[in-house]
């Protein structure tokens, strides 16, 4: 347990921190089902536009660092090549 005041705090906003990490992190990966889903059913329209929605949420993730920059990238990247070959 910390013992200082700045400890203390310290683990505060560690704890702050992680929470709206793991908050963040959850609704990418949601956005991202989406979009697995929508491309899993062969919907075309449905996948982009569950791309376009994914797409800055992914990004802000990236930002915010959750993700790395190149991670989001990549997965964007991805997805948008599975989207295109269903269209």
């Amino acid at each position: 347990m910390a013992n200082t005041p700045s400890a203390r705090k310290a683990a505060r906003k560690i704890e702050r921190r992680t929470a709206e990490n793991r908050a963040r992190r959850s609704r990418i990966r949601s956005y991202l089902r989406s979009v697995e889903e929508a491309i899993a059913s062969g919907d075309s329209s449905a996948a982009q536009a569950a791309l376009k929605q994914a797409q800055p949420e992914l990004m802000r993730g990236a930002s915010k660092g959750v993700m790395h920059k190149n991670t989001a990238s990549r997965k964007i990247s991805r997805l948008a090549s599975r989207v295109k070959a269903l269209g």
